[in-house]
C-alpha cells in the first residue's frame, strides 16, 4: 500500500482517464471484485478516498462529491459552497467560538483552524468512520483550540450554553442534509446555543423538496429572517441566520467589509454581499442604508 495510507486498502482506479486510486477503509486482502461490485451498485457503506495525485476527494458515493482537498494547498476551500459559508464572517469578524456540525474531509474546520487564530473550533462528527480518515486530509490533531468530537450534532446542541459566535453545519448524505437535523427542534437548540452576536450558517442540499422543508424551519425559528446564497453548481443553498433582528441591513457597510476580508481571505466576498442582497431584496424585504 502507498506510504502515508498505512490503514487503508488501495485500488488502482477502473476510470483509465482518471488515472486515480482508491483508498477503502478495509482490511489488506479484502476481494477488490467484490468491493467494485458495491461501489458500483451504491451498496457500499464507508467513505471512500479518490486520489488523482493533484487532488483528494471524499466520497459516499460515485454520484457525488463530499470534499475535496488540493494536495498542493491542504488548506484551501476547494469546493465553491465552503468558500460562501464563510460569509459569516461579513457579520463577525472576529469569532471566539466557532462550533462546527459535520467533519467531512475537514475544509471548514482547517480553514477556520488556521485563518482565524483566535478562534477555539469545535468540530461534532457522528461517523467514526469519517473521523478516521481525518490523516489522510491533513486534518490538525486536537490541541488548546481545535477538537474533533464524536457524537450526534443534534444531541451535542440541546443542552449547550448560548456561547457560540458561529455554528457551521455542513451535515450531508447521500439524500441531502443529514436526515437527523430535519427537526424544529435542532433549530431551535441551534439558535438558544448562538451568542448575541451569533451567526448559524447551513449548507441547505437536497432536491428541492427537502430544501424548501430545512429553510422552512430555520425561517420559522429565526422569525423569518434568513439569508441566502445560492451555490449555482450544484443547486446547495447556503443559509444564513442570525440571533438578533437584523431587519436594516447597512450594504454600503457590508460591500467595504467584504472588500477588506477579500484582501485578507483571497475569497470573493464583494460577490457574496451582492448575491445576498439581491436575495434579500428579491424576497420583498425592506433595507435602510447609511
Amino acid at each position: 500500500m502507498r506510504a502515508g495510507l498505512p490503514r487503508l486498502l488501495t485500488m488502482e482506479s477502473q476510470f483509465p482517464e482518471r488515472h486515480s486510486m482508491l483508498h477503502l477503509l478495509e482490511p489488506p486482502g479484502s476481494c477488490q471484485k467484490a468491493l467494485w461490485k458495491r461501489l458500483f451498485d451504491g451498496t457500499y457503506d464507508k467513505p471512500f478516498i479518490v486520489d488523482s495525485g493533484l487532488w483528494r476527494f471524499l466520497h459516499f458515493d460515485f454520484d457525488t462529491v463530499q470534499s475535496v482537498m488540493q494536495l498542493a494547498d491542504p488548506d484551501k476551500l476547494s469546493l465553491a459552497y465552503t468558500r460562501k459559508m464563510m460569509a459569516f464572517l461579513l457579520f463577525n469578524r472576529t469569532p471566539e467560538r466557532i462550533l462546527l456540525l459535520g467533519l467531512g474531509g475537514g475544509s471548514l474546520a482547517k480553514f477556520c483552524y488556521r485563518r482565524l487564530p483566535r478562534a477555539l473550533v469545535t468540530v461534532v462528527e457522528v461517523n467514526p468512520d469519517i473521523i478516521t480518515l481525518r490523516d489522510e486530509f491533513r486534518i490538525p490533531p486536537d490541541d488548546e483550540r481545535f477538537r474533533v468530537i464524536r457524537a450526534d450534532g443534534r444531541a451535542y446542541v440541546a443542552h449547550l450554553p448560548p456561547r457560540k459566535d458561529v455554528i457551521l453545519v455542513d451535515a450531508c448524505d447521500r439524500r441531502g442534509t443529514a436526515p437527523q437535523l430535519d427537526a424544529i427542534e435542532f433549530y431551535q437548540n441551534a439558535h438558544h446555543c448562538l451568542s448575541s452576536r451569533g451567526v448559524f450558517v447551513i449548507n441547505v442540499c437536497g432536491d428541492m423538496r427537502y430544501r424548501a422543508a430545512h429553510m422552512g424551519k430555520i425561517r420559522d425559528v429565526s422569525d423569518a429572517e434568513i439569508m441566502r446564497l445560492q451555490v449555482r453548481t450544484d443547486g446547495n443553498i447556503i443559509v444564513l441566520a442570525f440571533k438578533e433582528h437584523r431587519s436594516q441591513i447597512d450594504w454600503e457597510h457590508l460591500e467595504t467589509t467584504a472588500a477588506d476580508l477579500k484582501r485578507y481571505f483571497g475569497l470573493d466576498f464583494p460577490k457574496y454581499v451582492r448575491r445576498i442582497a439581491l436575495d434579500w431584496r428579491s424576497r420583498g424585504w425592506q433595507r435602510v442604508s447609511s
